[in-house]
């Protein structure tokens, strides 16, 4: 049995060819056949295997909200509301693993499914078929718009996270001891990665009150300019917070690139691996190794 649905305002203009009259008999005829419609939609979607990820429960009753959202949006013109539910949907999909082509697939049956309602309804009729298809496909077409748009967005903010919280991993600040830190480096830096490394470290200072810090670039294949210098920039703020800076793992190549590029190397100390930048850290805070009965045990001097 069909859905019956006592609102029934007027609709605002989407535009000056609109003929509003349609625009709301066209409103009234989607809430009627709202069940329906709903159902040959949700059907159509599992028979594209669209959202595979989620039960045929949950896609009827996403599929109830959207039906609901998409007909108040070709009422009213207004289309905040459905770009806040399109939001709110991509948030709970997108970890689901729900792709960009499977929502615009949707977002398109959705549309296929009620232009061919119409094609029924006006089937006798094709100059009053053609105006309501004028009144419909603007909207129609803003809307799918719309849809795709937030749920693009959402998942670029969830892969800009993503990628955000690899960087924090390759990048950790680790505690040796009290006072002394290693920011071990592995991977290609650009500018980008050299401006976040800064920012963890300074806060890793600061965090752990550090006096030394070590900077093993062991893993780095290969730096420009433009990173040396951030590198530098790193040191000096490090200084600034009261934190000695040693690089360890400089490489060859490193080496001459920097010498090339005249970065000032003024305030860079440099040793050979990790493990001698660790030591030269343990000499800068008085940390001293003795031996007792053969077995390695450590002090401050």
């Amino acid at each position: 049995m069909e859905e019956q649905d006592g609102r029934a305002g007027p609709a605002v203009a989407q535009g000056p060819d609109i003929d509003a009259e349609l625009l709301r008999e066209l409103v009234a005829h989607l809430r009627h056949h709202r069940t329906r419609l709903r159902e040959e939609w949700a059907r159509r979607i599992t028979d594209a295997q669209l959202l595979s990820v989620m039960t045929a429960g949950e896609i009827f009753s996403e599929v109830t909200a959207v039906y609901d959202n998409y007909v108040d949006a070709l009422e009213t013109g207004s289309i905040e509301a459905l770009e806040a539910y399109a939001r709110s949907l991509s948030e709970r999909i997108i970890p689901r693993g729900v792709e960009t082509h499977e929502v615009l697939g949707v977002v398109l049956l959705l549309r296929d499914v009620l232009a061919r309602s119409l094609f029924e309804k006006y089937v006798e009729d094709s100059d009053l078929l053609n105006r309501v298809l004028d009144a419909y496909e603007p909207a129609a077409n803003r809307i799918a718009v719309t849809v795709g748009v937030s749920f693009v967005q959402e998942r670029e903010r969830v892969i800009r996270q993503q990628q955000l919280a690899i960087r924090e991993l390759s990048t950790p600040v680790l505690k040796v001891r009290e006072q002394l830190l290693i920011l071990p480096i592995i991977g290609a830096l650009d500018t980008a990665r050299a401006r976040q490394l800064t920012e963890q470290l300074l806060r890793g200072i600061r965090d752990n009150r550090a006096k030394v810090v070590v900077i093993d670039i062991t893993g780095v294949p290969a730096i420009d300019v433009e990173v040396a210098n951030h590198l530098v920039q790193a040191v000096r703020a490090s200084r600034l917070m009261g934190a000695h800076v040693i690089i360890s793992g400089l490489s060859a190549e490193i080496a001459q690139t920097l010498v090339n590029l005249r970065v000032d190397l003024s305030m860079m100390q440099s040793v050979g691996d990790l493990q001698g930048g660790i030591e030269e850290g343990e000499r800068q805070l008085s940390y001293a190794v003795t031996r007792i009965d053969g077995v390695g045990a450590e002090g401050e001097g």
